[in-house]
């Protein structure tokens, strides 16, 4: 899509089955991250809007049809939402890769297909749980329902905006609850279109909501504070998972936190390169290195690093750099103005603690129209000191430094340096490593000889501050259930 083909689009809120404007009037701006061009203008909700959101969802949810629906046909409408995303998932991958920058092919190929299995995912998982029973002595029968908590409030980040929504929505949705989504201020065009998909799939009016807005004394706040919401789910950085914990506090609300990461991929002397190069070149650029699963710290052992770092720096400087709309293009510009000054700051950063630099850290040279996007080349640095600020800090962005280690206690010991524990990646051909380095990474996430591969019934959550709760298969549904006994007397 070139620029003269781009047209100024206009959000509104989806709230109780229309698409609304903003009852303050505020609107705000999105921007193209490629060329700096104004893409959209989007209605901030106010506190009244989001008001109006979760008072529609609750009112759907207590009054309406949603949750007293069978589950196989409340499945069979959240499969038709799956539907509809295929069946849009060109424009889908269009609007994604202009609103966040990633290259169209991958939206195209992985993401939106990706955001369809996470609904259909679930429809399904759920037409096939059930519950537990437990006899007493032919006296007294237990049995267990898995019953919807209320509304949940779905925050969602802007790196991969569309996926994420799905994969809190598919859960929410099959269980009976409704939703009030939030998506990230910067990234709102394709999570908006939700509304019209869900309305077009049956989905209830007031089952499905979204506001648009920021986080502090906006529909952030608004939500996770409003008395009608019952649980949050939310994906983003640590220091607004901790203030999102703080607003649900009073109302004890249900929280769900996926939060910041700062990956070890792990490479051992035996580890096949030809396979692990490739690979961690996708862990560490992929979506321009804003993955919360990024490999952003490679510890590579001392006795392979020199043939690791040739290897490496030239598989970088293979990948094209470019027009996120281009087929050819590797990698994308980074997300916005702000957020390019603050990868960028790091380099300064990665200066000062006398990293050296391998390959990068700076703009790579583009057409005229994309001299003013938000590029970085993919940027290398090794460190030998693990403790410095570019080996614990989550950059989230396109450069990765490498950490020479020596044993395999040594590399234990980094890994598990940072106050993150979200992933890692071992490379190995010695299963008995593998296991054993596997079991004492703390992390929620461990990937061998491989990585980004996702089985949607397995937990996903991160250690420390990478998170709280787990999501995935059964643990979605203990998260978007409260699980109720009932006790017959049998006698």
């Amino acid at each position: 899509m070139t620029k003269t083909e781009t047209m100024l689009k206009e959000v509104k809120l989806f709230i109780n089955g229309e698409y609304v404007e903003s009852s303050s009037n505020r609107l705000f701006e999105v921007k193209n991250p490629a060329t700096q061009e104004v893409i959209a203008k989007v209605h901030e909700a106010s506190f009244q809007d989001v008001d109006r959101a979760c008072n529609a969802a609750r009112k759907a949810f207590e009054e309406g049809p949603w949750r007293t629906m069978s589950v196989s046909e409340r499945c069979e409408k959240i499969r038709r939402m799956a539907e509809i995303i295929i069946e849009r998932k060109e424009e889908l991958a269009r609007l994604e890769a202009m609103d966040v920058g990633k290259p169209y092919q991958t939206a195209v190929e992985r993401e939106i297909p990706r955001a369809a299995e996470n609904l259909k995912f679930f429809a399904d998982f759920m037409e096939k749980q059930g519950g537990e029973v437990y006899p007493m002595d032919d006296q007294f029968l237990n049995y267990t329902r898995y019953e919807p908590v209320g509304v949940a409030a779905l925050i969602t980040p802007w790196n991969l905006p569309f996926m994420l929504t799905t994969w809190k929505l598919g859960p929410c949705l099959a269980t009976g609850n409704t939703a009030v989504i939030k998506p990230a201020e910067v990234t709102p065009l394709t999570v908006s279109l939700l509304g019209e998909i869900a309305k077009e799939a049956g989905i209830p009016d007031g089952v499905v909501n979204v506001v648009h807005g920021f986080g502090t004394q906006s529909a952030g706040e608004f939500m996770t504070t409003h008395p009608e919401v019952d649980l949050i789910s939310f994906t983003g950085e640590t220091s607004t998972g901790k203030a999102i914990m703080k607003n649900g506090a009073d109302s004890l609300k249900k929280v769900s936190f996926e939060l910041g990461g700062k990956a070890a991929n792990i490479i051992f002397e035996d580890a096949n390169l030809d396979k692990a190069i490739p690979v961690s070149i996708q862990a560490a650029f992929m979506n321009s290195g804003q993955v919360c699963l990024a490999g952003s710290r490679i510890l590579v052992q001392r006795t392979i690093l020199d043939e690791f770092l040739t290897r490496f720096k030239e598989a970088a400087m293979n990948l094209v750099v470019g027009d996120p709309q281009d087929p050819s293009t590797n990698m994308g510009p980074v997300v916005s103005e702000a957020h390019y000054n603050k990868v960028t700051s790091y380099i300064d950063i990665a200066e000062f603690e006398n990293s050296k630099l391998i390959y990068g850290a700076k703009r790579p040279n583009l057409p005229e129209h994309l001299k003013t996007g938000y590029y970085l080349l993919p940027t290398i640095y090794l460190q030998e000191n693990y403790q410095a600020r570019i080996c614990q800090e989550e950059i989230f962005g396109p450069i990765v430094t490498i950490i020479p280690f020596d044993t395999e206690e040594e590399a234990l010991k980094i890994a598990n340096s940072t106050d993150y524990g979200l992933n890692a990646i071992i490379w190995t051909q010695n299963l008995q490593r593998a296991h054993n380095i596997s079991h004492d990474v703390r992390a929620g996430t461990i990937w061998v000889n491989c990585w980004f591969v996702r089985d949607l019934r397995a937990p996903f959550g991160g250690y420390k501050k990478s998170g709280v709760g787990r999501e995935g298969g059964h643990h979605s549904l203990e998260f978007f259930t409260e699980a109720k006994n009932i006790c017959i007397a049998l006698q």
